[in-house]
């Protein structure tokens, strides 16, 4: 780490932000109960909230958005059911085989630009009734999808999409870590979006700014049996209040905010394009939100070995995949610290 990593500039993830005088205070000051127990105030204010936002009638806390992504799975799927996935999605790659090893469930894969795809994707990867054949249970959708490069999904798009899962009888879940970001870059209300799936979930902890916690929304009895998986699993927390406070605080005050890191993300795709050797995956104007992807030549280097030498520099981003890094931007960086980034990158390159 950079010995002033105080003063870096750190662009691995939107999951490394500080929380906020206001937000410490609101944590701080939050009435405390024990959530096991079913009498935590703030844990229920904030599950009320969430659902109301989503416009579903109920909601359950979680410690993480893989937790609320697998409780989603553990109530849809049985063993021997299959899920319908984009090849990128984040079940897939993050969640260590969580589907199989906590549901003895399949994923079946269908492929798309951006990890997005379409309803007539959905048709052919559903299965005719047979018994040779897993069983098509639940349809796993990302907005934003994260290895696509933070894009969104359009809403024509996706109602199409949800309305051809539910036509052969597929829970439709969204993957909504960054929903919100979506929301804001694609013009879009969350409830708008999630009334055309069954479940959805949300994480606080990225763009919005807090320090650990997720959220599932859906129907009630949903719910409730994902409530005793999420015991099963060893996600049922005790004064999470702590923790639901500073959702609150961000579902009031973090939202709107998140254009400027779209701004900021641009403005960083738009530093890189002129540097020899780095290629954004897209153009600075369709960088759709906070996440920009980029492409390292070999001549320069590998991901990894760029990376290792902005870090001494103060400057810290994450190498995906040997020629390929991920940079995202977040209420912890400012314009100042993206002008600054690419003043650096542009120095390690220069070096080379």
């Amino acid at each position: 780490m950079h010995k002033n990593a105080e003063h870096s500039v750190d662009l691995r993830s939107d999951t490394v932000t500080q929380p906020c005088a206001a937000m410490w205070d609101a944590m701080r000051s939050a009435p405390l109960g024990d959530d096991v127990l079913g009498d935590e105030p703030t844990v229920a204010r904030l599950e009320a909230m969430i659902a109301a936002r989503l416009g579903k009638e109920a909601a359950v806390f979680v410690p993480s958005g893989t937790m609320a992504n697998q409780l989603a799975i553990r109530v849809a799927c049985g063993a021997g059911d299959e899920i319908i996935a984009h090849e990128e999605s984040h079940i897939i790659h993050y969640e260590t085989g969580g589907p199989a090893a906590l549901s003895g469930a399949m994923v079946r894969t269908v492929r798309g630009d951006g990890g997005l795809f379409d309803a007539g994707d959905v048709t052919a990867a559903v299965r005719t009734r047979n018994i040779h054949h897993p069983v098509s249970k639940m349809l796993v959708a990302e907005n934003t999808q994260n290895r696509g490069g933070g894009t969104v999904w359009g809403m024509d798009r996706w109602e199409r999409v949800a309305r051809e899962a539910h036509t052969h009888g597929l829970h439709v879940h969204v993957d909504g870590a960054r929903l919100f970001n979506a929301c804001v870059a694609g013009g879009y209300s969350a409830d708008a979006f999630a009334k055309h799936a069954d479940t959805v979930s949300v994480c606080f902890s990225k763009g919005l700014g807090c320090p650990v916690g997720s959220a599932l929304v859906g129907p009630a009895a949903f719910i409730e049996r994902a409530r005793r998986f999420r015991k099963m699993f060893g996600g049922g927390m005790r004064q999470s209040g702590l923790l639901a406070a500073a959702a609150i605080f961000a579902l009031e005050h973090n939202v709107d905010r998140l254009a400027q890191d779209h701004a900021n993300a641009k403005a960083f795709a738009r530093g890189i394009s002129a540097l020899r050797g780095l290629r954004p995956h897209v153009s600075a104007e369709e960088t759709p939100t906070n996440m920009v992807f980029f492409h390292v030549d070999p001549a320069i280097g590998t991901a990894q070995a760029l990376c290792a030498r902005l870090e001494s520099k103060g400057v810290r981003m994450m190498g995906l995949d040997p020629q390929r890094v991920r940079a995202v931007t977040h209420r912890d960086v400012d314009a100042a610290g993206i002008e600054r980034a690419v003043r650096e990158i542009a120095a390690a390159v220069q070096d080379k």
